[in-house]
C-alpha cells in the first residue's frame, strides 16, 4: 500500500524515464530531467528546465573503485541495495546493476541518499514496490 497523494513518501512515474520517484519531486533523480508538478488552483506550476529551489540534503554519499588486477580471469559483479528499516527488517532490495570487469578494467560506483523536509509528520504506509521479508 503506497501513501496517499500529498502525503510524505507518496510516489509517481517520471514520465521520461518511468522511475518511480516522490510525488514532490521537482527533479527526477535518475533521468536528471526537470519535472512539471501539478499543483493547486494559483499556484505556480514547474515547467521543465525551470530551476525550482528545494530544500534537499545529501545525507549520506558513498563512492568506491573497483580495478581488476592485470592478471587472471574477468570478475562478475553485481550491484546490490538493500534499505532496513531502524530494527534492521529489510524494506526493499534491488540488483540496480550487473557487468564485468576484465584484465585493468575499472569501475566507480556512487551511493547518494538525498533528504527533503516535509511538513507532513505523519508515519507514511509502505510503498507497494518495498519488498520486505516478512
Amino acid at each position: 500500500m503506497s501513501s496517499r497523494p500529498g502525503a510524505a513518501g507518496a510516489t509517481r512515474t517520471c514520465p521520461h524515464c518511468k522511475t518511480v520517484i516522490l510525488e514532490s519531486a521537482s527533479r527526477c533523480p535518475a533521468c536528471q530531467h526537470f519535472l512539471k508538478i501539478d499543483s493547486a488552483p494559483g499556484s505556480p506550476i514547474v515547467a521543465r528546465n525551470t530551476v525550482q529551489r528545494e530544500e534537499t540534503t545529501t545525507a549520506l554519499q558513498v563512492e568506491g573503485r573497483i580495478r581488476h588486477p592485470s592478471e587472471g580471469g574477468a570478475w562478475e559483479y553485481s550491484v546490490v541495495l538493500v534499505i532496513r528499516d531502524e530494527d534492521g527488517k529489510e524494506i526493499n532490495r534491488q540488483v540496480v546493476g550487473v557487468g564485468a570487469l576484465l584484465v585493468g578494467d575499472e569501475r566507480t560506483f556512487s551511493l547518494s541518499v538525498e533528504v527533503t523536509p516535509t511538513n507532513d509528520a505523519r508515519r507514511p504506509t509502505r510503498s507497494p514496490l518495498s519488498r520486505g521479508r516478512h
